[in-house]
């Protein structure tokens, strides 16, 4: 078993599972209902996605090798607080027993916070595929 890091809006694969939203809103122009008919998110965890004040710094300029280090270290730090740090062991250790995916808007995972959630659930023990 294990985690999907996922674009929410794409496709699901096949034996996916359930689809966790870790992002801060939900989709624009969605009615609620059909949130997960249209393959964003069964769940929504806002808990695993960055503040609005770090989602505002990050969008708020070109993104640079230093301004996306930056940005990693405080989604990180902001990750390892109590709430947010409990919700990615429980998944890690759900990972074990069961399929599901996580995942944000982002198409480009390597400027997204959920490649550094990818990380924390792999340092967490989470089975992570991609």
């Amino acid at each position: 078993m294990a985690i999907r890091i996922v674009q929410l809006g794409s496709r699901r694969h096949a034996r996916e599972g359930v689809r966790v939203g870790a992002v801060r809103r939900p989709p624009r122009g969605v009615k609620k209902e059909d949130y997960a008919r249209l393959d964003y998110y069964d769940v929504w965890l806002p808990e695993l996605a960055p503040s609005e004040p770090l989602r505002a710094w990050i969008v708020s300029r070109p993104i640079t090798p230093a301004w996306w280090a930056s940005f990693a270290r405080r989604y990180r730090s902001e990750m390892h607080a109590p709430a947010p740090a409990r919700l990615i062991k429980l998944l890690a250790v759900l990972s074990s027993d069961s399929n599901f995916s996580v995942g944000c808007y982002c198409e480009d995972e390597s400027h997204c916070h959920r490649s550094q959630l990818r990380e924390l659930l792999a340092d967490a023990g989470a089975t992570v595929v991609s």
